[in-house]
């Protein structure tokens, strides 16, 4: 099964623009339902996430490899459709 790694906060609301994102993305094609996604809260994890290049959340890694990362004053649209591109480029 593929799996991406999701760093997010609980109280950050471009991390729930993500979920939302996600939930809807999913609804919309199934296969997305495919990817496994490891939520990775980072205040509760730090060394975890201290191990990832990133600074802004949500943030999906696939390996490695850094897909998204949101920016500050990012749209719900804009996140959406970098979520989409992640999750496209995992299942491709």
């Amino acid at each position: 099964m593929k799996e991406i790694t999701l760093f997010h906060l609980d109280h950050c609301p471009y991390c729930r623009n993500a979920r939302r994102a996600l939930e809807e993305l999913t609804a919309e094609n199934p296969a997305y339902g495919e990817i496994a996604i490891d939520w990775v809260e980072e205040s509760r994890e730090p060394d975890r996430a201290n191990a990832y290049d990133y600074y802004h959340v949500p943030t999906i890694f696939h390996g490695d490899e850094k897909l998204y990362e949101a920016h500050p004053g990012e749209s719900y649209e804009d996140c959406k459709a970098q979520i989409r591109a992640a999750l496209d480029r995992v299942l491709a």
